[in-house]
This record gives structure tokens, C-alpha cells and sequence, in this order.
């Protein structure tokens, strides 16, 4: 079944190229949404996909990629879903 998650990653995840790599992490694990900086440090996602592809794209948003140093993930589940098409990156 499909589902819809927003999440809020904090900590070291700008200047890294955490955008970058958590889309091709979404991709490899068929995940369809978007990215993008927040003003205050943090790095918003909107992910949705199957449970058992979201639970490994989240997975892999607990390390991100090697510059990175997440402190912190705050998980929001929704009830809508989006049918997202990709996963794109938003400036």
C-alpha cells in the first residue's frame, strides 16, 4: 500500500550534497517526491512510495551521504497521498 511521508532532517545536511544524493536514494528505492533546504538548517522531504521502500529510504535519510551528520529526523505521516511522477529537487 501506498503511503505518503514528510520528514525534517537536521543537523550537518546543507553544503554536503544531501539533495542530490537523497534523490538518487529515492530513485534507487522507488521513491517518488521532492527535496529541498529549509531557512533554518534543516532539509524538508516529502517521500511517497510502498511502506517497505519508504522504511529503506528512510533508512538511508538516518545517515545521508558522506558529509553529512544527521542529528535528528522528525517523521510526519500522512494521510493524503500526492501521486507524485519523480523525485525532484526544489531550489
Amino acid at each position: 500500500m501506498k503511503k505518503l511521508i514528510k520528514l525534517v532532517i537536521r543537523g550537518k545536511v546543507h553544503g554536503v550534497g544531501f539533495r542530490f544524493s537523497c534523490m538518487e536514494a529515492a530513485y534507487r528505492f522507488g521513491v517518488k517526491g521532492f527535496v529541498r533546504n529549509k531557512s533554518d538548517g534543516s532539509v524538508y522531504i516529502e517521500a511517497e512510495g510502498k511502506e517497505d521502500n519508504l522504511d529503506l529510504f528512510k533508512q538511508w535519510c538516518q545517515k545521508g551521504p558522506l558529509w553529512a551528520n544527521v542529528n535528528e529526523i522528525e517523521e510526519d505521516i500522512s494521510n493524503g497521498i500526492k501521486d507524485y511522477k519523480s523525485f525532484d529537487i526544489i531550489k
